[in-house]
């Protein structure tokens, strides 16, 4: 197994149940100097498709959901994320949580960052945000963006 860390709709445990339904939630945890964003606009969906990018300011932070990626959901995983289409590639990440630091893999945009989600895409990612546990202060500042 590998350890997966999900931001975004993909906090969302019952969606993630459907797109790996072989691999346990771990925990929850920070990407330290790392921002949620959003690019892609021009890609053709409905609005700018959620992102991370790495931050100077050493306060930035995106919560994230840890996952044990079983094999058989791998594949599963990149087809989802467009991997193959190369709309998202993995990246290695460091990921804090209460029990020290783990090594994980996220998906980041192959696009350039900037264009606005939809408010419906913006609503999935604050109300998956929340079902993980996310902080309200976090949530809040998902739900106020512009979109």
């Amino acid at each position: 197994m590998s350890l997966y860390a999900a931001y975004a709709g993909n906090l969302d445990a019952r969606l993630m149940s459907r797109r790996a339904p072989h691999s346990p939630l771990r925990g929850t945890g920070w990407l330290t100097g790392w921002r949620l964003t959003f690019g892609g606009e021009q890609m053709g969906w409905e609005g700018a498709l959620a992102t991370v990018v790495e931050d100077l300011d050493p306060s930035a932070q995106v919560f994230v959901a840890l996952y044990d990626i079983a094999p058989m959901d791998e594949e599963s995983m990149d087809r989802w994320e467009g991997v193959g289409l190369g709309i998202y590639r993995r990246v290695r990440v460091r990921v804090h949580t209460l029990d020290g630091e783990e090594t994980a893999w996220l998906y980041v945009l192959n696009g350039y960052e900037g264009g606005l989600p939809s408010a419906r895409y913006l609503g999935e990612v604050a109300d998956a945000a929340e079902s993980a546990g996310a902080p309200h202060d976090y949530v809040m500042e998902i739900r106020k963006r512009p979109c």
